[in-house]
């Protein structure tokens, strides 16, 4: 029967006592209102936890190539050439118009049929990644912590930090937008509040760009 191996020999480098405040630095600074976490919460909303699942793994997703273009540096060389700072807004800002649009213009929920799409993985993942706030706030959560000495650890430790942090953190504002569904039956009250919800995520987008 072969030995047990010490954890101390799996983990040898983690700092341990690092990963509490990585963890509240991540939840403060990509917790916080934006482009897709806002789109999460109208998503929801409108067209509930189930129908939304597939945006919100793309969201996921594109949120995760962010982080592993932080992690391994890719994210300096890019920023490094000011058109790709251009495109990446021009594109996250395209499509944040489009479903905007279609969170202003979404029927209320007692009018909503399973022939009306929510919004597609293909589209979460492309917010995840020309989302300008990911890029911003993943950087700096990134840098604010180190969990071990030698580099590559360092970094792959805070990539399984950050996964999980970036999951519950989407997950818990897909979730909280169903909260708004009661307001979404009536048609004249759900007019007014996907309407809202489409002028919130337009701002919390310009305000990303703007900083």
């Amino acid at each position: 029967m072969a030995a047990a191996v010490p954890e101390a020999l799996l983990f040898p480098a983690i700092r341990w006592g690092s990963v509490g405040p990585l963890l509240l630095i991540s939840l403060a600074i990509m917790g916080s209102p934006g482009p897709a976490t806002i789109s999460l919460v109208a998503t929801g909303s409108v067209y509930g936890v189930r129908r939304s699942l597939p945006y919100l793994a793309g969201i996921i997703v594109g949120t995760t190539i962010v982080l592993v273009a932080v992690a391994t540096g890719i994210t300096a060389a890019l920023l490094a050439v000011p058109a790709i700072g251009s495109v990446l807004i021009g594109i996250s800002a395209a499509y944040i118009l489009w479903l905007a649009y279609h969170i202003a213009t979404a029927p209320p929920l007692s009018e909503l049929t399973a022939a009306m799409e929510a919004p597609s993985l293909a589209g979460g993942a492309l917010l995840g990644v020309a989302n300008p706030k990911s890029w911003v706030a993943i950087a700096a959560v990134f840098t604010s912590a180190h969990l071990a000495d030698d580099a590559a650890t360092d970094a792959a430790a805070k990539i399984a930090v950050l996964i999980a942090m970036i999951i519950m953190i989407l997950a818990t504002w897909l979730v909280a937008g169903t909260s708004l569904a009661p307001m979404l039956r009536e048609p004249r009250r759900a007019r007014v509040v996907n309407a809202a919800l489409a002028v919130v995520l337009v701002g919390a987008t310009a305000l990303t760009v703007l900083r």
